[in-house]
C-alpha cells in the first residue's frame, strides 16, 4: 500500500494572539502547511514557524487562504481564476522568502478553508490553484473525486488526496468545514484513520458510510486536543507500517 503522510495547518497566530500548539504537534506530523498572511499569520509568525519546522525536520508547504482574517478564511468569496492564482502566488512567494532564508525547500501547496472547499466544486478555482502550483513546480494537497482531482490529473499537477482526522463527513464523502473545531477522542481518531486508509470508508454524519481517499491525513493545530489527535494519527499509521517519512 502507498505510504500516508500527516499534514498539519500551522502558523495561524497573529501578532500577540496565539492560535494552536504548533511545535508540540510537530513530532507527530510529516508536513507543515504554514499560513501566509491572508487568513492568518504575519511575517514574524511565518518565520518562527519555518524555523520550528526546520528544527523538527518536517517538510514545509504554503497554506494560502482567502483574504479574510476576520472570518479566518472560512467564508466563501466570489473570485476569478486569475485572482485565485494571484493570491496563491503572492502568499506562497512570501513564505518561500523565509524558506529560502532558512535553506528549506518549498514542499507543497495546500489551500486553506473555504478556498479548498471552493476548489472542490468550482473548476476555475481549481485551475487557478493549478496555475500557481505549476509556477512553483510543487505538488498540491487536494481532494479526491472533485474539480481538484480532475484538473490536476488533466494538467499533470502532482497531488495527494487529503482525509481529515478531526472533521465530520457528509454522505457524499465531503468534509464539513466548520468555523470552530470540537475536541475528538484519540481512540476514535485512530479507528477512523485505520478504516479510511485500509478500507477507504468513513462514517458520515447521517450514520451511513461514505467513500474516501486517504493519502495524506490532516490534523488541525486549533483542535482543542490537537496534540493528542496528532499522536493518535501518528500511532495508527506507525502500527500499520504506512507512515510516510518526512
Amino acid at each position: 500500500m502507498q505510504r500516508v503522510s500527516i499534514n498539519c495547518d500551522m502558523g495561524e497566530a497573529f501578532g500577540i494572539y496565539s492560535f494552536g500548539d504548533d511545535e508540540a504537534c510537530m513530532p507527530f506530523v510529516t508536513h507543515a502547511n504554514i499560513a501566509c498572511g491572508f487568513h492568518a499569520s504575519d511575517p514574524t509568525v511565518m518565520w518562527r514557524t519555518v524555523r520550528a519546522a526546520k528544527r523538527h525536520g518536517i517538510k514545509v508547504g504554503s497554506h494560502p487562504g482567502l483574504p479574510d482574517r476576520e472570518g479566518f478564511g472560512r467564508r466563501e468569496m466570489k473570485v476569478t481564476r486569475d485572482e485565485v492564482c494571484g493570491m496563491v502566488l503572492y502568499q506562497t512567494g512570501a513564505l518561500k522568502a523565509f524558506l529560502d532564508r532558512e535553506g528549506v525547500p518549498l514542499s507543497h501547496i495546500k489551500p486553506h478553508g473555504s478556498l479548498f472547499g471552493m476548489a472542490q466544486r468550482e473548476m476555475h478555482v481549481a485551475e487557478g490553484i493549478a496555475d500557481a502550483a505549476e509556477s512553483f513546480g510543487v505538488p498540491v494537497i487536494a481532494f479526491s473525486d472533485c474539480c481538484m482531482s480532475e484538473v490536476f490529473t488533466r494538467r499533470g499537477i502532482p497531488f495527494s488526496c487529503e482525509f481529515y482526522a478531526d472533521l465530520d463527513y457528509t454522505s457524499e464523502g465531503r468534509q464539513i468545514i466548520s468555523k470552530e473545531h470540537d475536541p475528538v477522542a484519540p481512540e476514535v481518531v485512530a479507528a477512523k484513520i485505520r478504516r479510511a486508509v485500509l478500507e477507504g470508508l468513513v462514517v458520515s454524519i447521517d450514520g451511513g458510510t461514505a467513500r474516501v481517499v486517504a493519502e495524506s491525513i490532516c490534523v488541525h493545530s486549533d483542535t482543542p486536543n490537537a496534540v493528542e489527535v496528532a499522536r493518535a494519527v501518528h500511532g495508527a499509521l506507525s502500527d500499520l507500517a504506512l507512515l510516510d517519512a518526512a
